[in-house]
């Protein structure tokens, strides 16, 4: 659970909890949300939402033509070129009679016991797969450096923006090597389940009480996908309630007059009764963020009719006459906006992929001040209207991190440092960063920012990391790494940042061209990125690593199959990789926005065509006399996992190595299939400092082996 680390906090912030409904004798998990006035409602991304459980989804259309199942006697041997040994693969049981039935296709599920993490035959293939990867990380002779290096770069104070609560300021921060940042904390069960994340409840809770005195706000049975976020307005007057169903950026929007509540919300306690929501959108069709309100007054922020979005003005008087207050900009997309100074606006524009920083008036929308900024990442944007200064934080790929206090008490705003962070041993002098533009597949360019060394000879010889996301309207903006910059002084690498579609960089079109039936446009974009980096002499095929996580491992598991000619290595974290069954676990249902759903034939089409676990194919014998094989590839995943369940990894790895490796004597794939899975950790968010830098240090030395990238200090 999230404890205020402040005392005095308690009495600054309200705080609200979304539950799903007990049906069944499940256990009971929750998430304290404590929620600032300036946010926007919550999000449930497939990168975001932390996961609630309630009661396990059956398996439909699965047919067993028999008992039998079948297990190797012992795993065949096969020839690693990169470590120089005989790489010995564990057992994995085959059932050949789990075969389901999709729309007349049937599709056999011979992993499907790896479904269970908690069954003894699952932890024990993790275990032996724990120890494969540990023989095969023996042997990266670049890990402890690594794991040194990127320790002291990462080891730097580290703070975020500043936020007010009455006379007093807040604010994250972490010395360099603490385990969490501090100002609140957070503690992890490790129990893991993978039942469907349904029925949600919206409860008020008073903090310093006992959870049972929390008055139930809101449900609705009739649709159990419906995820609830709250927030209430800066005069205290009303509760905002955002309704989402899945990741699209959609949301309904109800509000509660709180001033009419005669006994106050304590009146609800032990009450049948909901607080009393009025329906200012009933319907799923665009999203709406409160930015302010002058007593009924409001304006939000919203893509209704804008899918780069534009700031509205409603007065919830007049329910039906909405008119516009910033119009949707031609190309660039209107990220954020918070009110400040009275009656005034902070508007961060994304244009290219950088952030721009403005002040506009409130009333009319008019531009009044564009601030100075680099070519960066804007994030934690901390304002109030009553006050004249703000706080935001900046980022870029060769800038650790600076916050900025904003004083706009004169005409002129004063933009000065209120704290920078310093890197000891990192020279940004001795970098470059370069954005660049390719063409995909179908001709549509591609933003691609490129970071290495100053100077460096385009002559295909550089170790090279390319990542991508591309999915749930997540944009990829420029922001510091100390890992990635590690690879790029010690190991002369070039690391890369594709901003394909499915993201949001280019608004909600961009997103739209890569989800659902235009899903393959994803892959060929980051496959289009790839040959331009080997085309451009920045590396070549056996040199050039892939990387991506969660939605971005669904991208790099299917980029493997479908090019494994273009790339040396593969590092695919926490990936989506059965995609017919995803939407049966925790929260998979909510990605169905993005990706579709195999119950619908149609969408079950779209979705067989790129599943990773299911498209898993010997390239040697796809083409006569073709010596190609999958690169080296290390699958991610955290057995505790539940938010993509760790089966998607563990599925895939089972079968990439029998398809490829033990299922034939002498295998033409002498590349590495190996898994690295975390024993009792979850999706990533509030990982240890010490566990994020042990993995980057395992990742990295297993690219760095794998591509042949010595060390140099």
């Amino acid at each position: 659970m999230l404890k205020a680390f402040e005392h005095h906090a308690r009495s600054q912030m309200l705080a609200f909890v979304t539950v799903p409904a007990i049906h069944f004798c499940f256990t009971r998990r929750l998430r304290l949300n404590i929620l600032r006035k300036s946010s926007s409602s919550s999000s449930s991304l497939l990168l975001l939402n932390e996961a609630f459980f309630t009661r396990r989804v059956s398996n439909s259309r699965c047919h067993c033509s028999s008992s039998s199942s079948s297990r190797p006697s012992s795993a065949i041997m096969g020839s690693s070129s990169a470590l120089g040994e005989l790489l010995h693969y564990p057992s994995a049981r085959r059932d050949d009679s789990v075969v389901e039935d999709y729309h007349g296709v049937k599709i056999a599920d011979p992993y499907r016991w790896l479904e269970d993490p908690d069954a003894e035959e699952v932890k024990e293939f993790v275990e032996s797969q724990v120890k494969l990867t540990d023989s095969v990380l023996a042997k990266c002779e670049t890990k402890e450096k690594l794991s040194e290096n990127i320790t002291a770069l990462f080891d730097h104070p580290r703070y975020e923006s500043p936020f007010r609560k009455g006379d007093k300021y807040f604010y994250f921060h972490n010395t360099g090597l603490q385990a969490q940042d501090v100002l609140y904390m957070q503690r992890i069960s490790m129990l893991t389940e993978t039942n469907s994340n349904l029925y949600h409840e919206l409860y008020y809770h008073f903090l310093g009480t006992d959870q049972s005195q929390d008055i139930l706000c809101w449900r609705d049975s009739e649709n159990p996908k419906y995820m609830f976020g709250a927030e209430v307005t800066d005069d205290g007057k009303f509760l905002i309630m955002t309704i989402e169903e899945g990741c699209d950026p959609v949301n309904k929007l109800y509000y509660c007059d709180l001033s009419s509540l005669s006994g106050g919300l304590e009146s609800f306690r032990g009450s049948s009764s909901f607080l009393p929501f009025i329906k200012l959108v009933d319907t799923l069709d665009a999203q709406y963020n409160v930015i302010s309100n002058d007593e009924t007054l409001f304006t939000f922020l919203t893509n209704k009719d804008a899918p780069k979005y534009k700031l509205v003005r409603v007065d919830l008087k007049e329910p039906n006459s909405w008119t516009d207050v910033v119009e949707e900009h031609e190309k660039d997309v209107l990220a954020s906006a918070c009110a400040v100074n009275g009656n005034q606006l902070v508007t961060c524009y994304m244009s290219d992929v950088k952030h721009i920083l403005q002040i506009r008036d409130m009333k009319s929308g008019s531009l009044l001040h564009q601030l100075p900024l680099d070519i960066g990442s804007v994030s934690d944007v901390s304002a109030r209207r009553k006050d004249n200064t703000f706080f935001f934080s900046f980022t870029s790929f060769l800038t650790p991190g600076v916050i900025y206090k904003c004083d706009l008490a004169n005409e002129a705003p004063e933009v000065k440092v209120f704290r920078e962070v310093a890197v000891p041993g990192f020279d940004r002098e001795a970098f470059q960063a370069t954005q660049v533009f390719y063409p995909s597949k179908d001709g549509t360019k591609i933003p691609m920012f490129i970071v290495a060394k100053k100077d460096i000879k385009l002559d295909g010889s550089h170790p090279c990391l390319l990542y991508a996301y591309g999915g749930f309207n997540i944009s990829i903006t420029p922001s510091f790494s100390a890992s990635r910059i590690v690879l790029s002084k010690h190991l002369g690498a070039v690391f890369c940042i594709a901003n394909i579609r499915g993201g949001g960089e280019y608004g909600e079109e961009w997103h739209k061209a890569g989800s659902l039936a235009n899903k393959q446009n994803c892959f060929d974009d980051f496959i289009s990125g790839a040959e331009y980096l080997v085309s451009a002499g920045y590396t070549q095929p056996s040199k050039l690593c892939i990387e991506g996580g969660s939605n971005g491992g669904l991208l790099i598991g299917a980029c493997i199959n479908q090019r494994p000619d273009l790339y040396g290595c593969a590092l695919a974290h926490v990936g989506v990789m059965d995609m017919l069954r995803f939407h049966k676990f925790t929260i998979g249902h909510a990605w169905t926005t993005d990706y579709g759903c195999s119950e619908n034939e149609e969408e079950f089409h779209w979705l067989i065509k790129y599943s990773p676990l299911h498209n898993v194919k010997r390239p040697w014998e796809q083409q006569s006399g073709n010596s190609v094989q999958y690169p080296s590839t290390m699958l991610l995943t955290a057995d505790h996992d539940d938010r993509v369940v760790p089966l998607h990894s563990l599925k895939l790895l089972a079968t990439l190595q029998h398809v490829l490796c033990t299922s034939l004597e002498n295998s033409p794939q002498t590349n590495p299939i190996i898994g690295r899975i975390e024993v009792k950790a979850g999706h990533g968010a509030g990982r240890p400092t010490k566990k994020m830098i042990d993995e980057a240090a395992d990742r990295y030395s297993f690219m760095a082996k794998m591509v042949n990238a010595p060390w140099t200090e």
